[in-house]
Formats: structure tokens, sequence, C-alpha cells
């Protein structure tokens, strides 16, 4: 059998952005402008151009699609995605990457979108059929990433302010896990591992209640011991 020619590929980047929005894990989505899929909601994204590193792709894609300066965003990428049917438009490999910041604007829709807003992210969104393209599969496979980083890193920190009280940083978790945890719990483990969070000597005072102790990010790049889901550490059923 002669050999089959090079299938010649075009790379698009396609970009999974989660922020805490109410206390609930949202992704930005826009509406497709154009064809294919026109109408439908969809990942942010675009084409890689001529001489354009991949990361500089992604921040730029943000900016024009939905007004977000990816500059000061968490950005990594997930995986790379070429199936020979992903996409009508011929043989495109769509790299894909987790962007992650608080407290993130009401989007702007940009050149190639209709609309652009936060959606919760649920089991119906990543139901097969609910976003254009394969896009369901991208934000599955982003956020089952950032779920479990929670357990052995510090990407929490990452959806929180520079300064953070244990409470913002437990929403973090409950948000994304979707689960709820116990708050002394919680406050003992995250305290208990090495240079996960630092004090500061800063307080935040509320309406009602004693002030909180603001904390900040340490060092440490790997958490440990981890924080495991609920479920996953010998039975015990909060963090």
């Amino acid at each position: 059998m002669p050999a089959r020619p090079p299938s010649p590929f075009r790379i698009a980047i396609d970009l999974v952005i989660l922020t805490i929005r109410q206390d609930r894990l949202h992704v930005l989505l826009i509406e497709r402008g154009k064809e294919p899929f026109k109408g439908q909601p969809a990942l942010p994204g675009g084409f890689v151009r001529a001489g354009e590193d991949l990361d500089d792709t992604a921040v730029r894609e943000l900016a024009e699609e939905t007004g977000i300066d990816g500059r000061r965003l968490y950005l990594e990428q997930v995986r790379t995605y070429g199936h020979p049917d992903r996409d009508p438009r011929g043989r495109i490999a769509s790299v894909a990457y987790l962007a992650i910041a608080p407290d993130l604007p009401i989007p702007v829709a940009g050149t190639d979108a209709a609309t652009a807003r936060w959606a919760p992210v649920d089991d119906d969104l990543l139901s097969p059929g609910r976003l254009a393209f394969d896009h369901h599969v991208l934000l599955r496979d982003a956020t089952d990433r950032a779920r479990a980083k929670l357990e052995y890193s510090p990407l929490a920190t990452e959806f929180c302010q520079e300064l953070f009280t244990i409470s913002d940083l437990r929403a973090v978790y409950e948000a994304v896990w979707g689960v709820r945890l116990d708050p002394r719990n919680f406050h003992r483990k995250v305290t208990g591992v090495d240079d996960f969070v630092v004090a500061t000597k800063e307080r935040r005072i509320p309406p009602t209640g004693r002030p909180a102790v603001l904390y900040r990010r340490g060092e440490a790049s790997l958490l440990h011991p981890a924080m495991l889901r609920p479920g996953r550490d010998s039975g015990v059923r909060d963090a």
C-alpha cells in the first residue's frame, strides 16, 4: 500500500477561561458570529498567525474576542486535539489553553463573536452538542485539570486576589470541586501545608463578626501534604 501524503494542518488556539462568580465556577463563552456553528456557544479562540508563538496567539485572541488582557492571567496548555473530523472546515488541530484569574469583568465580544458571556460550568454544559465543535471535550479536560491541580499545587490562589482570607480560598475549592467543606478542618489543612499560604499583618474587617487575617501565596510549587478532594483521603468526607 502506498504511503499516504502528509496532511496539511492549520493550528488553532482555544481558550478555557475560568473564574469564580457568585460562588460558582464559570467559563467564558462566545456566540459564534460566523459559520460553521454560527449562533452557537463556543470557547473563544482563533488561528495561529505566521511567525506567531502559541502563547502570543492565546493572549491576542483573548483581547480580540473578549477584551480581556491575557498578560495578567494564569495561562497553561492543556493538550492538543487533532481528530480528522473535529472541524468541518478541514484538518484543524486545536491547542487548548486553561486561563484563570479572579474577578474577571463582563467580557466584550470581538470581531468573530456576536456576544460573550460567563456561563456556570455544569453537567449540561459538558454534554455533547451543547457547545460548537468538540468544545465540550476541551472544557471537560481543562476543568478536570484545574480540579486535579487544586489537590497538589497552589493553583487555587490564582482564583484569589493578591491578599485573601482562608474563607476566600475555601470558597475556591468549594466552587471548583462542587462540594461543601468544613471550615475548621479546611483552615487546619491549609495552614498545615508547608509554605502554601503566608499570614500577613493585615486584617479584613467584615460588617459583622471578627476581623479575618489576610494571607498571600507562599513559595510552594507543590503542596505537601496534598489537599485531597472529599472521599479520596481514607474515607474522610471533608477537607
